[in-house]
């Protein structure tokens, strides 16, 4: 494959970027993730990014996000540092693993498997009782836990182009019985190296549009502070059913998609649209 074209994008590709990532921003800090639920199907549907593109520019882009929301909750003290280094332990050699699934797995199979990661989310959403006062355990079993869930976020996200906030953050709610507020901070904060471990080997497969991914994290960073901002002032249930209304129409765009076998991807400038 060869490295994607570097001339200047068209003003709608920028301001599409932008939109994107202000977006993203807001949902990022609003929901303690790393913005990639918002960026790939957005990536996809509007700019016709193929669904391996937009995995890894998405991936990029999460990096100056997450920085962002980690400092806006860890001022509130809502930020598990030692659990959140544990998780980035195992979530780092977990990015890899997805980097190299990514490109080995058919289009097909990368769509519904996104559709049935955001499906599996919303279900989620309705499970998870948020508590404000609950604190986050450290101990022999939950290190290994953190751990194991690392290693699993980490190749959904190389594989998926997420951070990994909308698997930890459940996570640690449901299984470490966190509060939604650490919950989120921590998440952000493990999220770092994750993504740039992640981006680094999409990178080398040429498989992340740097251009792209600066214009969205950049933009993401200026909303990213209103969203948790936000996030402790409204009820923890209605944010939860907030993102999993959008979730839904996400999904079920993506699946109309699979389900018509549209090409996911329109030729970027001077090049020929890559085989379906």
């Amino acid at each position: 494959m060869s490295v994607p074209d570097a001339r200047p994008r068209s003003a709608r590709f920028v301001l599409t970027c932008i939109g994107v990532g202000l977006l993203a921003g807001l949902m990022s800090g609003l929901f303690g993730v790393g913005g990639g639920t918002v960026i790939v199907p957005l990536l996809v549907l509007i700019l016709g990014f193929d669904q391996r593109f937009a995995a890894g520019t998405s991936l990029a882009a999460i990096v100056p996000t997450a920085t962002v929301g980690v400092v806006s909750y860890a001022i509130h003290g809502s930020v598990a540092w030692i659990p959140a280094l544990i998780l980035a332990a195992g979530a780092v050699g977990g990015a890899q693993i997805g980097t190299w699934l990514l490109p080995r797995l058919s289009l097909t199979v990368l769509r519904w498997s996104f559709v049935g990661f955001l499906v599996a989310v919303i279900v989620s959403l309705f499970i998870v009782i948020p508590s404000r006062d609950a604190e986050l355990p450290l101990n022999a079993v939950t290190v290994i836990g953190f751990i194991i869930l690392g290693v699993i976020t980490g190749t959904l996200a190389g594989l998926l182009g997420v951070g990994g906030g909308i698997i930890v953050v459940p996570a640690l709610m449901i299984l470490f019985g966190a509060s939604d507020l650490i919950a989120k901070g921590t998440s952000l904060l493990m999220m770092i190296p994750t993504a740039v471990s992640g981006t680094i080997g999409n990178f080398r497969r040429h498989n992340v549009d740097l251009f792209a991914a600066a214009l969205i994290g950049l933009a993401a960073c200026t909303t990213t502070a209103l969203g948790a901002w936000i996030a402790t002032l409204i009820n923890p249930f209605t944010a939860n059913v907030l993102f999993a209304v959008f979730l839904v129409v996400i999904a079920g765009q993506m699946a109309l998609r699979a389900l018509r076998g549209q090409p996911a991807r329109r030729p970027r400038p001077g090049r020929a649209a890559p085989p379906q």
